[in-house]
């Protein structure tokens, strides 16, 4: 029992040790690759030092990271097996009557680990870095800023409204001012706006037409704003004030990526989306991928196991290992035709989510008994 635990020990610390360094690498090559596409768009740009375009990459590089974490787990354990196979210490781990199922747990416990470190801990740092570096890259890089860039012109927002119906919502459009044109004490406001005020039905009840509405906190405040009744007669113009749940971060957020939202606010985010009368598909589908990422971790170490503990003397190593390389790539193709078809709204989100690492589970599972037990 004491020799099992041992050699359980020891070929964790061997997988965690190659996973790791090959996670460094992976990410290093990638970062690379990255920082000299940044140095290529901002040739053009006179602010953009070579001191920004670093500090962009490397506000990337966790997410970075987090995005090659499964591939840096299949390739380490690949290469982290194959070695100890070509060495013969688990062909003699094995002959001494060690499961391979008992040796095992120890890299299977280290990927689920990376996993949840990944999901818990590095994904709100990554978010938040990578947030930093989106507003960069479009304040040095894009040339764009605000709202107004990630709307493309025309905002449109819904939000609930209960001043004539209980369940009413209101529908809000206008052009949204860029931070550099905000008066003082302004945060965020729309100019040439148009509301239209529905019950629960979408039944119309007014339309309000404003050369301007402000966002305070907590409330729209819409100066000279006229109001056309049921019976589309203008009232005159008034200052109208009306609350609201929305926040100039909070609306700016739901046109952003959900990578640049911490896993720990998702869920919180997700629930003002959806009473606001915005989709979060897109943030429902990156929260349960980022649940299944531990089960995803454990997946890929399997399948670097069942691939690469062939014995060397029987040959066909070089077809193994691509075949697990093959694997991978193919469980990735997956993940993603998965994602896009729950983003679409053809499969249920958490089907999307969970469906590639648990099939790739039980096809490393499925690999491992053949090998063992045949």
């Amino acid at each position: 029992m004491t020799f099992a635990r041992t050699l359980m020990i020891y070929v964790a610390r061997r997988f965690a040790t190659m996973t790791v360094a090959m996670l460094a690498a992976l990410a290093g090559l990638v970062a690379l690759f990255d920082l000299i596409e940044l140095l290529r768009r901002a040739a053009t740009r006179q602010d953009a030092t070579f001191a920004l375009v670093g500090q962009i990459a490397a506000l990337r590089l966790p997410f970075v990271a987090m995005q090659i974490l499964p591939f840096a787990i299949l390739l380490g354990g690949i290469i982290a097996f194959w070695r100890l196979t070509r060495s013969s210490e688990l062909v003699v781990a094995r002959a001494a009557g060690v499961s391979a199922w008992g040796f095992l747990a120890g890299p299977v416990a280290v990927a689920v680990l990376l996993g949840a470190v990944a999901t818990a801990a590095i994904s709100p740092l990554s978010s938040a870095m990578l947030a930093r570096a989106e507003r960069l890259d479009s304040q040095f890089l894009r040339n764009t800023s605000g709202i107004s860039a990630l709307a493309g012109g025309r905002l449109w927002l819904r939000q609930a409204d209960a001043g004539i119906d209980p369940r009413g919502v209101a529908i809000l459009s206008g052009r949204p001012v860029a931070l550099r044109d905000l008066r003082a004490g302004e945060a965020f406001r729309l100019d040439d706006v148009s509301v239209w005020r529905l019950s629960a039905e979408d039944r119309p009840l007014a339309r309000v037409e404003a050369p301007s509405a402000v966002l305070a906190q907590g409330r729209w405040i819409i100066p000279d704003a006229v109001v056309f009744g049921a019976d589309r007669m203008p009232a005159p113009a008034q200052r109208l004030e009306f609350p609201t749940d929305l926040t100039p971060a909070r609306i700016q957020d739901s046109f952003a990526s959900p990578d640049t939202l911490s896993f720990w606010a998702l869920p919180d985010f997700i629930q003002v989306l959806e009473n606001a009368g915005f989709s979060a598909v897109r943030h429902r589908l990156h929260f349960q991928s980022l649940l299944a990422l531990p089960l995803l971790a454990a997946a890929m170490a399997l399948l670097a196991a069942g691939f690469s503990m062939r014995s060397s003397r029987r040959g066909g190593v070089a077809q193994m290992i691509g075949g697990g390389v093959a694997a991978g790539f193919a469980l990735f193709v997956v993940d993603k035709i998965t994602g896009e078809f729950g983003e679409a709204g053809t499969l249920p989100v958490i089907f999307a989510a969970w469906a590639p690492a648990g099939a790739g589970f039980l096809l490393a599972t499925a690999l491992l008994l053949h090998l063992e037990d045949g």
